[in-house]
């Protein structure tokens, strides 16, 4: 994983992440998490952007984007960092979204808590996936990402308790998780599963091959 060196090409697939500077939290509440999570919604337009002011009985996701930059197939936000898994759209699709997404949240961020200077660690990294098998995987890795808050060497040793674990990604709002589970909520909008392999067509299916990623790493 390097920090980009060259263009993005359309149509290809890119894992995007991005923490905050020395490693500090950018994520401290659900307002936070779900302030980025309704951004990347809104980002993704051709429009030129403005942060949204929403009274209470507005969604950030009737926001009207017209023409999409990125396609998304799938996110995680942790306390100090974020994945994207993507494909771009158009020339620079990825870049003008990023720079929409990362600036928009400094500018909440910075309000919210006086805060000045830095606050991600430079600009954005990617990392290109050009083997199907990999892509594959990355679906589950950035979706069980989440477990190393509650288990941080899970990676290396055995989990523990698989039901916990199982039962603490149900419960993580932050990922797109719950939306390969068809659980109906409205940040299934960020995604675009259509412009994806159908590695999971149902739920079933997707629950089925988190089960066996934890079975091949104990």
């Amino acid at each position: 994983m390097s920090i980009r060196k060259v263009n993005l090409i359309n149509n290809e697939y890119y894992h995007l992440f991005n923490r905050g500077n020395s490693k500090q939290k950018i994520f401290h509440d659900n307002e936070d998490y779900f302030r980025f999570m309704s951004l990347v919604y809104a980002c993704n337009s051709e429009n030129n952007f403005k942060v949204f002011i929403l009274t209470k009985s507005q969604s950030p996701y009737d926001f009207e984007r017209g023409k999409q930059l990125v396609s998304i197939g799938s996110f995680c936000i942790m306390p100090n960092h974020f994945h994207i898994l993507i494909t771009q759209i158009e020339d620079g699709g990825i870049s003008k979204f990023m720079k929409k997404l990362t600036t928009a949240y400094v500018m909440y961020y910075n309000k919210k808590y006086k805060h000045t200077g830095g606050l991600f660690e430079g600009k954005f990294k990617s990392e290109h996936i050009n083997n199907e098998r990999y892509l594959k995987y990355l679906f589950s890795y950035i979706h069980l990402n989440p477990i190393k808050l509650i288990q941080k060497n899970w990676k290396e040793i055995r989990i523990k308790n698989k039901k916990e674990v199982l039962e603490y990604l149900y419960n993580y709002q932050y990922s797109s998780y719950l939306d390969y589970l068809e659980t109906g909520r409205i940040q299934n909008r960020i995604l675009n599963k259509e412009s994806f392999p159908k590695y999971f067509p149902n739920k079933k299916l997707f629950t089925k091959e988190i089960f066996e990623w934890l079975n091949y790493k104990n």
